[in-house]
């Protein structure tokens, strides 16, 4: 009984933390609202190449694992060379409001997305309470929860219709949606594993643009992550990272990542992934009135630089393997990531995950 005792008192002490702390992350919010609604520019849980370089776009249990604060901004260019191909920008921050304890973590992600008319918008807050597992604080179980709102729109600039009147395209039509996230992630020096659920609150209730003929519709679909992976020394100077995430919609292909990373002198990371459909279980794909669906997707070139301690910059190129390689220049995400040092002069562990 004293044990769970006190890490109640250990749980409230840090929700006062949160609280005391949440007018920074308010003017942060603010700010970033502004820059949102300056127009910047949709897909559906969209899935960055690099998130093995920050898992938090997968899985909210995942704030705060380095123990320090950490921005990072993610620019994706798919399909390069189709007209109206996906466009998608990123922002996130997070980090530990609980400095001695280092039991919560929170963390802001603003994404921008824009496909063909289509643009979208969805802001998350995603907290995470991280149980201390053993005495020397190198692994721990963490349990997370995001809240967000999502802004869906239509340009109708981007429409070049045949009759200049025609009465079935509509003006600029707008559509906000909220949902939730959870998850849960184990990480310990040598190895880590989480398992996060996506729009918790899918419902077949659609929400469409236009009244007559209508032409489009929004809708949130379940999807559910898991990812795992290790790191193991090669040489003094020279580890090997593998890693996989499983993504499942329960619509189409389960979705199978398989990454390796060589990592040199902790400082330059080199790799690639490979991207596949693997039929788990008989679907019906009766809303693509095909029997089967290709489940080849694309072979991806990672990399990533710590310019300094602090500063980092990743980059990698995505090429299809189908049909669509044909018409397509292939898919260029850049991003950049800063950590932010902390108050206290305690020395962590390099973080690998």
């Amino acid at each position: 009984m004293d044990f769970y005792k006190a890490l109640m008192m250990s749980f409230l002490t840090d929700i006062k933390v949160v609280f005391r702390r949440m007018k920074k992350v308010y003017y942060l919010f603010v700010l970033l609202v502004i820059f949102i609604s300056s127009e910047l520019k949709a897909q559906q849980e969209i899935q960055f190449t690099q998130y093995i370089f920050n898992t938090l776009s997968v899985n909210p249990a995942y704030a705060g694992y380095k123990e320090e604060w950490f921005a990072q901004m993610a620019l994706r260019k798919q399909w390069a060379g189709l007209q109206g191909a996906p466009q998608t920008g990123q922002f996130s921050i997070d980090g530990i409001v609980s400095p001695y304890s280092r039991n919560v973590g929170v963390g802001l992600q603003v994404t921008a997305d824009e496909l063909g008319p289509q643009k979208a918008t969805s802001m998350y807050m995603n907290y995470a309470y991280r149980l201390r597992l053993n005495d020397e604080d190198t692994e721990r179980l963490s349990f997370g929860i995001g809240a967000g709102i999502s802004h869906y729109g239509l340009d109708e600039t981007k429409f070049s219709p045949v009759d200049g009147t025609d009465s079935n395209l509509y003006g600029d039509e707008k559509v906000w949606k909220w949902n939730l996230r959870a998850g849960v992630y184990y990480y310990n020096p040598k190895w880590y594993a989480g398992l996060s659920v996506m729009n918790l609150l899918e419902n077949d209730e659609n929400s469409i643009f236009g009244t007559d003929d209508s032409y489009y519709e929004v809708k949130h679909r379940r999807h559910l992550y898991f990812i795992t992976g290790a790191v193991f020394d090669l040489s003094p100077t020279l580890k090997l990272r593998p890693s996989l995430l499983v993504k499942e919609d329960f619509k189409g292909p389960t979705s199978l990542d398989i990454n390796g990373m060589l990592i040199f002198n902790q400082r330059f990371w080199f790799g690639a992934s490979y991207r596949t459909g693997v039929n788990v279980w008989d679907k019906n794909y009766k809303d693509f009135s095909v029997d089967k669906l290709d489940t080849t997707n694309a072979l991806s070139g990672i990399m990533q630089l710590y310019v300094t301690e602090r500063f980092r910059v990743g980059y990698s190129y995505d090429h299809m393997l189908n049909s669509l390689s044909d018409v397509e220049k292939g898919t260029h995400e850049i991003t950049l990531g800063y950590t932010f040092p902390l108050r206290s002069k305690r020395l962590l562990s390099p973080r690998f995950f």
